[in-house]
């Protein structure tokens, strides 16, 4: 970023967006099409724009700023979260958060990477994948509140059938962009055979490593938030926690991958190895699910067959 770059935040909810540029006081517009197309006509060329990530209200700004060549990126909102507290904001409001989204963008530009869409097939499946397991969620939700009920005369099986459905069609969908691609077909049929990875979680690593050129598996376990961070002090070490800065989607399915490996042949003894070192299931089941991980990475860009027994024999 060049030091003449103005640095605009821009809080983001559902109707509006709080906009913050340095010298003038923040104002909101709403948040559609029409608002965000016609309040860019102002925006300086050399603007760099920054907003929270905010599921999918933040989606339709960042396409817009990014088609009118404006250089954006989308924060992770623990991080803005916890640079506030260290500003010693007390604070939370819309007018606030939009100046402290500018502050940091400001201040850590150097180590952001701009943000850019992915193709109309990686769109589509980040979308698809996104709902899929928001439909899975509330499934859950509505099963959960008719427990200890008496369904009797209820048609609950009706509920259930229409939700088999749609995800039914949803992942049918799935399969169909993902077969469009060469390159995303090929990978994902490597990744459907590490153990542990089904066809939900080998169609979003398909869809993240088609759309992100990870530099390493460093990298990639950085960007899913399931890097451990160390609490040392002296000669003492502190408990090590994850950063958790990634997508919650992403994690979660890991750790799922890594709990289903963990009671599988080929994997059982990597995880029995890893309680060995005094680790907590839950724990053991983060490990193996980031090796896991890592092994995905390795395959998608080797297009090698999976090896349990290479990865067994890796000191843990």
């Amino acid at each position: 970023m060049q030091a003449t770059s103005l640095c605009i935040g821009i809080d983001v909810s559902k109707a509006e967006l709080v906009i913050s540029i340095a010298g003038q006081k923040p104002f909101s517009i709403a948040n559609n099409a029409a608002s965000i197309t016609a309040w860019l006509r102002s925006v300086p060329a050399n603007a760099h724009i920054a907003m929270e990530s905010t599921g999918r209200y933040h989606a339709l700004l960042a396409q817009l700023a990014y088609e009118a060549a404006l250089t954006v990126y989308v924060l992770n909102a623990r991080d803005v979260y916890f640079y506030a507290r260290a500003l010693g904001v007390r604070g939370k409001t819309d007018g606030v958060d939009a100046p402290v989204i500018a502050r940091y963008l400001a201040e850590h530009h150097a180590r952001l990477h701009p943000w850019r869409p992915g193709n109309v097939v990686q769109q589509r499946l980040q979308q698809l994948l996104s709902r899929r397991a928001q439909v899975v969620v509330h499934r859950s939700a509505l099963q959960q509140t008719l427990t200890g009920v008496d369904v009797q005369g209820l048609d609950t099986q009706a509920l259930q059938e229409g939700f088999a459905r749609l995800l039914q069609s949803i992942d049918k969908e799935i399969q169909r962009l993902i077969g469009s691609d060469e390159r995303m077909a090929q990978g994902y049929r490597c990744l459907n055979h590490i153990t542990g990875i089904g066809p939900q979680t080998a169609a979003l690593l398909t869809e993240l490593f088609s759309r992100i050129a990870f530099a390493n598996a460093d990298a990639l376990v950085a960007y899913s938030g399931l890097d451990p961070r160390p609490n040392d002090s002296g000669t003492r070490r502190g408990r090590r926690r994850l950063s958790k800065k990634g997508p919650a989607l992403l994690r979660r399915q890991m750790y799922l991958v890594g709990a289903a490996a963990s009671h599988s042949n080929a994997l059982k003894p990597l995880y029995q190895a890893i309680r060995a070192k005094g680790f907590a299931s839950t724990e053991a089941i983060v490990i193996l699910g980031r090796k896991l991980l890592r092994v995905a990475y390795a395959v998608w860009k080797s297009g090698a067959v999976f090896d349990p027994d290479r990865l067994v024999a890796q000191k843990t």
